[in-house]
């Protein structure tokens, strides 16, 4: 705005100033219109399923977009979907941002306390909020999970169109397998804070997402910018596809997990993710899980799973191609930002062991037999092995603070960035999402207030300087970011990581050693010292509170 006055001041002085019947002046050139921004989130993704990202899996329209913007091999989520939520629409932490925790395993000495609500908190201001203050059209249809109180609807947090789940998880094919499912809960919809009834015959996620979020878009007003917020649901569990989709990968994991970590390696090192000499770290499995050691009924079985598991990915690429269609279609796809994350590491839950209340009760009503995997009425997970091949080469999956359960697929498709078509290993968090993406639109983040009342303020960083070239990286090399979920903890500093997973600090240059395969706590015990007290001052200045129990992820 300060730029168009300094214009419109420059025009009528140059004007003023002209001798009388001297030659018209030429007009100023219009500034140009807004962006279009679109943010994709898919859930529980893994880092190496995308074509673009070194995996097999036909991701065609997902791969286009990613190499034709830029991959970031660095960029950073929380270890979960609820509180990766909270920080990307908010720009803050998600102990600030009410997501201290998930709202399913909060601790006996969290309940009731600031940060731990389980929905945003007045004093949050989202990423919708902001956009629509800017002139937008904010849009939203999928995943919401950031509380089911009225007041937490989307449409109370900047969202003029939204259509959403509720909760985190839900049957794809929009099928309610028990009433009484009550710590994950029945799946809930609404549409523009509504309770949907009845959902069509031929509901499944993906796809209803993608054609609610087109219908939207047809709607919105054309003479404003839109802000779209597309959160598939896929591929969290239950692993659900339609059989189409799942027959064209029959055969393909027949070989394992191991193998596969091996193939998706490999192809990362050729497409310059990661590096030539990287070390990966070792599978952590179940003694006798490995998959030489698992019967032949269950390595078949474990092999349907990837491939359901295949098949929802390539269905949401499919859908996120009809979104860019109607995109080109309308006119509207060269001045649309393409935001894409996955909210935290793959999956490495084994529904069959695991102990969150209710899914012991939940799996005796589902039909879980071989033939009816990935079906309305199954139930399951691909647990650990098959999600240590998508986070290759990193340690760990989802629910922990190691690089394999934080470190996620993403990319930004910014129209006219010099940083363009290929990869960045720059150090990012999502809570640069917001910053980044206000600021693209025109507007400002910084400070603690908003609409005139007090805020908490971004702690995230804008990639457009060095999208656009005008810096050398988005965080200072001695900026600390610390994270806590779960009773798990860590800070980055540079290159430098200390983590602690419930065995005490462990600290690993990222730069040489990306697998968190070696230890440099007893080499570096002054480092270590400074990062810790960097890390409580973090935790103090979040409001971090450690759970006075054990961590229910595996």
């Amino acid at each position: 705005m300060k730029r168009y006055l300094f214009l419109f001041a420059s025009l009528v002085l140059a004007t003023s100033a002209a001798p009388v019947g001297s030659p018209p002046q030429p007009k100023p050139a219009a500034p140009s219109p807004k962006p279009n921004i679109l943010v994709i989130v898919a859930d529980d993704l893994g880092y190496s399923d995308l074509g673009a990202f070194g995996g097999e899996i036909h991701t065609p329209n997902l791969d286009a977009l990613a190499e034709r913007g830029l991959r970031l091999t660095g960029f950073h989520s929380a270890p979960t979907c609820s509180p990766t939520r909270s920080m990307l629409l908010s720009g803050t932490d998600n102990h600030l941002a009410g997501l201290g925790n998930m709202t399913e395993t909060i601790a006996p000495n969290q309940i009731g306390r600031p940060g731990y609500g389980g929905y945003l908190p007045g004093d949050v201001v989202t990423l919708a909020d902001r956009l629509r203050d800017l002139g937008y059209a904010t849009l939203m249809s999928g995943k919401w999970h950031l509380g089911g109180r009225a007041e937490d609807d989307p449409i109370r947090h900047g969202f003029e169109q939204a259509f959403d789940l509720v909760q985190g998880a839900g049957n794809h094919y929009g099928r309610n397998l028990s009433p009484n499912w009550q710590q994950l809960g029945v799946s809930t919809y609404r549409e523009n804070g509504e309770t949907v009834k009845a959902l069509p015959t031929d509901f499944y996620s993906s796809d209803y997402f993608a054609t609610k979020l087109i219908e939207y878009l047809g709607k919105a007003d054309k003479a404003k910018p839109f802000f779209a917020y597309l959160t598939f649901t896929a591929p969290h569990w239950p692993l659900q596809a339609p059989e189409a989709d799942v027959a064209k990968y029959r055969g393909r994991y027949d070989a394992g997990f191991e193998a596969l970590r091996r193939e998706r390696l490999a192809r990362q090192q050729v497409l310059g993710l990661v590096p030539r000499n990287v070390r990966a770290h070792d599978l952590i499995l179940p003694p006798g899980q490995d998959w030489a050691s698992l019967s032949p009924e269950e390595k078949q079985r474990q092999a349907r799973l990837m491939e359901i598991y295949a098949a929802m990915v390539d269905r949401l690429d499919q859908n996120v191609g009809r979104v860019i269609a109607h995109l080109k279609e309308t006119g509207q796809y060269d001045n649309t930002i393409i935001v894409f994350l996955a909210d935290n590491g793959a999956e490495g839950m084994d529904l069959r062991e695991v102990r969150i209340p209710g899914v012991a009760q939940l799996l005796k009503l589902t039909d879980n037999r071989f033939d009816n995997l990935g079906k309305q009425t199954s139930f399951a997970s691909y647990g650990p092995g098959w999600a240590q091949a998508a986070t290759t080469p990193s340690l760990l999956y989802k629910g922990y603070t190691s690089e394999g359960g934080t470190r996620v697929a993403a990319f930004i498709n910014l129209p006219g960035a010099s940083r363009r078509g290929g990869v960045s290993h720059s150090y990012g968090t999502v809570m640069d999402v917001l910053p980044t993406l206000v600021e693209a639109a025109g507007g400002t983040w910084q400070g603690g207030s908003f609409a005139g009342r007090e805020v908490q303020p971004v702690r995230g960083r804008s990639w457009l300087p060095y999208l656009q070239g005008r810096a050398a990286r988005v965080h200072a090399p001695g900026e600390a970011i610390g994270s806590e979920l779960f009773g798990r903890r860590a800070i980055r500093q540079g290159d430098w990581k200390l983590v602690d997973l419930g065995d005490g600090w462990k600290l690993y240059n990222l730069s040489s050693d990306p697998g968190e395969t070696r230890d440099l706590s007893k080499r570096e015990p002054a480092r270590v010292r400074a990062l810790a007290a960097a890390w409580d001052d973090y935790a103090r200045d979040a409001g971090v509170i450690m759970p006075s129990t054990p961590a229910t992820f595996p």
